[in-house]
């Protein structure tokens, strides 16, 4: 019989760094004009275009607000867009850029930027529903002005996780944990959606602080409207090139150690509310939330 040599516990180590550094950042998107994949969804006169479609403002007044969804529905892929958001007093202003399926129970995966008064640093807020559910809020300050220029926002979601990142800084991650009975979004394919809107009942400071309408009219700018994702219909239940994307690729399947050092600087700077470590909501932790290094 041929003997079984010990792994020394450095060799051990040596191999697990290096199944975590296969990780990668996102391909960077493409510049294509808004009328390839997107559509207005309501108000369209307050849609300004720019730059032969290159560009849109989305233009928010004492009588409405505006939005587009994408024309396709997707399920799992990388969806991004580079976003100017409102500058000034913008209390009570919500800008949104989420995906959502379109059933009661329903997945959504949520950026939403809540304005703020003069002088005060907007917050983005995450959250990610499953099945209908979702009180998973995340909230942080950028740690730039997102009034002064375009910055980059997007979702890498796949059949192992959801990342929210901020350029190329993940802010936030969602497991699969379904194998500990959280469900995960897999198997409704969702469109993808921005708006801008007034929320002045709860987007600043609970709703103490109202929109100012002499400030009017408020606008956010967006460019880069390339989706990368597997288009389905929305009946299908799973991405017919499943396994053959780059996002679903084996360097895509966590973050890399360098990703999870920039993700706990977010955490250690930048986060104001964790619904993790929300006890009075959630007095026993969430299953995801260990998994998820929330805590």
């Amino acid at each position: 019989m041929a003997s079984i040599s010990i792994l020394p516990l450095s060799f051990l180590f040596l191999l697990t760094l290096s199944s975590t550094a296969l990780a990668a950042a996102p391909r960077k998107p493409l510049n294509v004009p808004f009328g390839r994949n997107y559509a207005p969804t309501w108000a369209f006169d307050h849609i300004k275009y720019k730059n032969g479609g290159a560009e849109v403002d989305l233009v928010l007044d004492k009588y409405t607000g505006t939005g587009f969804q994408s024309k396709g529905s997707y399920l799992f892929g990388h969806f991004s867009m580079s976003m100017k958001l409102v500058g000034g007093d913008s209390a009570g202003v919500v800008t949104a850029f989420y995906l959502s399926s379109q059933n009661s129970e329903h997945d959504e995966i949520d950026f939403e930027f809540l304005g703020n008064r003069s002088g005060q640093p907007p917050i983005l807020q995450t959250n990610v529903f499953t099945g209908g559910k979702g009180d998973r809020e995340q909230r942080i300050y950028l740690w730039f002005d997102p009034s002064k220029d375009f910055h980059t926002y997007s979702v890498l979601w796949n059949l192992y996780m959801i990342v929210f990142f901020v350029d190329d800084v993940p802010i936030r991650v969602f497991k699969n944990c379904k194998d500990i009975g959280v469900k995960f979004p897999f198997d409704q394919p969702m469109k993808i959606y921005s708006s801008l809107w007034n929320a002045d009942d709860w987007a600043t400071r609970g709703g103490l602080e109202k929109t100012d309408w002499s400030k009017a009219p408020f606008v956010a700018s967006y460019k880069g409207f390339h989706v990368d994702g597997c288009e389905s219909s929305v009946q299908a239940k799973f991405c017919a090139t499943q396994g053959t994307r780059w996002w679903d690729q084996k360097e895509f399947q966590d973050l890399d150690g360098y990703q999870y050092r920039r993700l706990r600087w977010v955490r250690e700077k930048y986060t104001i509310y964790n619904y993790c470590t929300d006890r009075k909501r959630y007095p026993t932790l969430p299953p995801e939330c260990r998994r998820d290094r929330d805590i």
